[in-house]
């Protein structure tokens, strides 16, 4: 009979204490893989990364082992975890589905103990994100906290209770995917009208690059700083325009921001948190983003007037979330595990094998 592993439940009584040791968190990206150690107060001590090796699991296996190797050299390390863009099981040793890579139904847990013969963590990229939000970050002693990141899609993540709440079968948080246009734009995967095809940092570039292409006189700015290419024309070039007082990438970037406040509001109806932290690389827009989605959020909010409303915060720890909450999920699994092993009863609740 396997041995069931333990939900990371963990919640001390000063957030920035946990379970002591050093471990190395990993966050595989499409274009990268990012690592670091970090310590037991979430601060990153040392780091290293490497292009992400194409899309075959074998070499992003090399690439995890060379870059745990590395890192050992100067620490002792307790455990190492990993965040990575996709589908988990609930036990956490198989990746069900990653749209970067191809997996499909991988035993990664199980490959890298193996090879680095040493404790895994395997863990949703954006699940390590809110984990890390709400034990170091903006999120800190909130009860009910739901992280959403927004870069090329949307992704979620949900603190209840000091619980990551995973849903029954280990996918919750697809928050991007929620239908909020019926019959809309077609999402990679295979509805229309997804969220994240309005709210995110690909639907900012689409839109710009639409009113490129039509040459509208107040896109001359945006086609000045791609040279006259508005395929050249993303996400992160509306935003840095924007800052820099661009009236027509003020108003996408304002566009998105409403959108992002409408999905916001759902998710309130339905989940109730008491803040809501907003990550990713589209969050480098900061208030032209954040103040109009706190604005459509109290516009569409179920109730409004008569409940209290969650709070809209910009996430803390930028890009290096990730690699963060995945080394601390690691540690506190790992403490957990420790703790079963010696018959002692923790406050986590065990989550039985599947």
């Amino acid at each position: 009979m396997r041995r069931p592993r333990f939900a990371p439940t963990f919640r001390p009584r000063d957030p920035r204490l946990g379970p002591k040791g050093l471990a190395i968190g990993i966050d595989i990206g499409g274009t990268k893989v990012a690592a670091g150690v970090v310590d037991a107060a979430g601060r990153v001590l040392r780091r290293a990364r490497r292009a992400t090796p194409g899309t075959q699991p074998r070499e992003v296996e090399r690439v995890i082992t060379e870059l745990v190797e590395e890192l050992s050299t100067a620490h002792r390390i307790a455990s190492v975890g990993i965040g990575a863009a996709g589908w988990m099981d609930l036990e956490g040793g198989t990746v069900l589905f990653s749209p970067h890579l191809v997996w499909r139904n991988e035993p990664l847990r199980a490959n890298l103990e193996k090879l680095l013969r040493r404790r895994v963590h395997l863990a949703n990229d954006a699940d390590a994100a809110a984990w890390a939000e709400w034990r170091f970050g903006a999120g800190q002693r909130e009860s009910r906290l739901v992280c959403i990141t927004l870069g090329t899609g949307i992704g979620g993540g949900m603190v209840m209770s000091g619980r990551l709440e995973r849903g029954r079968y280990g996918v919750a948080g697809e928050f991007g995917h929620q239908v909020i246009v019926p019959g809309g734009h077609r999402c990679e995967c295979g509805n229309r009208g997804c969220w994240e095809q309005y709210a995110s940092g690909n639907a900012l570039g689409r839109e710009a690059r639409e009113l490129a292409r039509a040459n509208s006189p107040v896109a001359q700015e945006l086609l000045r700083a791609v040279g006259g290419n508005p395929e050249r024309i993303t996400g992160a070039v509306v935003t840095e325009l924007a800052q820099a007082g661009d009236a027509a990438s003020m108003e996408l970037l304002e566009e998105v921001g409403e959108w992002l406040g409408l999905g916001l509001a759902n998710l309130a109806a339905a989940l109730d948190p008491g803040t809501f932290v907003i990550g990713g690389g589209l969050c480098d827009a900061g208030e032209l983003l954040l103040a109009p989605a706190r604005r459509a959020f109290a516009r569409n909010l179920t109730g409004r007037g008569f409940r209290p409303q969650a709070r809209i915060v910009r996430a803390a720890l930028g890009t290096e979330a990730g690699l963060i909450g995945a080394a601390d999920l690691s540690r506190v699994n790992f403490r957990s595990d420790r703790s079963l092993r010696r018959g002692v009863g923790g406050r986590g609740v065990a989550t039985p094998a599947t």
